[in-house]
């Protein structure tokens, strides 16, 4: 006599699903093949400023004469050659050892000239021009705007690919298994709420997996090129980062598959998930534009969808206090978990309607 089937746990049933999420995307190799080329790209970024950082240089080779050596003393730029003669100097040149000499000449009021083979050497005449002396009071708060830009930049391009990636993913599953009616087998066996959290879970896993990915990348970049400054400093908000992507995450999957279940075909999932990629959108453009702002920054970091990158920016550039990320972490959360039902609400009433789309005022009655 056979043994009567059981169904499986609630916690079975969520990781079951989760298992079904993460293998059919491994097998793809489409999702393969543009998770290695984002990996080799964040690679070679890293590695490009990493080395383009140290690429200083001795600057530009320039010889001189006993005569000339005093006017290019503090010049920053010049990798300097004392000569024994103008005419050692100008060998010197003509031999290619040096780009440029300067050569005593008091007909003119610097009291010497540039000789040069075929053209003045770029940023030559901008590094010998005189300039008035600065003194800054805040040179700490004059830290690398380039460097700002891209730390920012990679928190936005991070979240908007991640997010826009697997949120899609998770709304064009719930479309196909509507289409293929596989919904209905697979809610005969497990409910409704379980299949969702299954899906959130399995997506999650594999958002957190490549976001964990990209930033071993961007330790081991900036490890080998030596910029140890600038990983003590992003450390912090790297954590950060990824335990408010995390929520975040959460968030906007819960959404994205409620926006999947509104409709019954691929060609309508544009018109219930638009809203949804404008929220991830949006905080990359401010970012971009606005990392230079702190009140803008600070606005971003407390919103929802944008405090996964307005905060760890924030703690990199150091404008934040040491409470600000928990207080905007509890507000990410409480966001959450209202998202979290709403969307399953959604989910609920919407999975097994066919046909047109499903007003939102409809999915949230019931």
């Amino acid at each position: 006599m056979n043994a009567p089937r059981t169904s499986p746990s609630e916690l079975q049933g969520v990781w079951l699903v989760a298992e079904r999420e993460i293998g059919s995307k491994l097998r793809s190799k489409a999702f393969v093949i543009s998770t290695a080329i984002l990996l080799l790209v964040a690679l070679a970024a890293v590695l490009w400023g990493g080395f383009a950082a140290n690429s200083g240089g001795d600057g530009t080779p320039v010889a001189v004469t006993s005569a000339t050596e005093a006017d290019v003393k503090g010049v920053d730029g010049l990798d300097v050659t004392v000569a024994d003669s103008a005419d050692a100097a100008t060998a010197l040149v003509e031999d290619g050892t040096v780009d440029a000499a300067l050569l005593p000449d008091d007909s003119t009021p610097f009291g010497y000239k540039i000789v040069a083979d075929d053209s003045v050497p770029s940023g030559l005449m901008a590094a010998l021009s005189q300039s008035p002396p600065v003194e800054l009071l805040d040179p700490d708060g004059a830290t690398d705007g380039i460097l700002r830009y891209f730390v920012a930049l990679g928190f936005g391009i991070v979240f908007l690919m991640a997010a826009s990636t697997f949120g899609s993913t998770i709304a064009m599953s719930v479309v196909e298994e509507k289409q293929t009616r596989v919904v209905e087998i697979l809610i005969s066996a497990i409910p409704v709420r379980t299949l969702l959290a299954g899906k959130v879970v399995g997506n999650t896993i594999l958002a957190m997996a490549q976001i964990a990915a990209l930033a071993a990348i961007a330790v081991v970049g900036l490890s080998v090129t030596g910029q140890s400054a600038v990983l003590a400093g992003l450390g912090a908000p790297l954590v950060w980062f990824a335990v408010f992507f995390f929520f975040g995450f959460v968030l906007l999957a819960s959404l994205f598959a409620a926006a999947g279940a509104m409709v019954s075909r691929q060609e309508d999932i544009g018109s219930t998930t638009t809203p949804l990629t404008m929220l991830i959108m949006v905080p990359y453009f401010l970012v971009i534009f606005f990392n230079d702002n702190p009140l803008v920054l600070g606005i971003m970091s407390y919103v929802p969808f944008s405090a996964p990158v307005g905060m760890p920016l924030r703690l990199y550039l150091g404008t934040a206090q040491w409470w600000e990320p928990v207080v905007s972490l509890i507000l990410l959360i409480a966001t959450c978990v209202a998202a979290i039902w709403v969307g399953a609400r959604i989910y609920r009433n919407s999975l097994l309607r066919m046909g047109a789309r499903v007003k939102l005022a409809e999915a949230l009655r019931g």
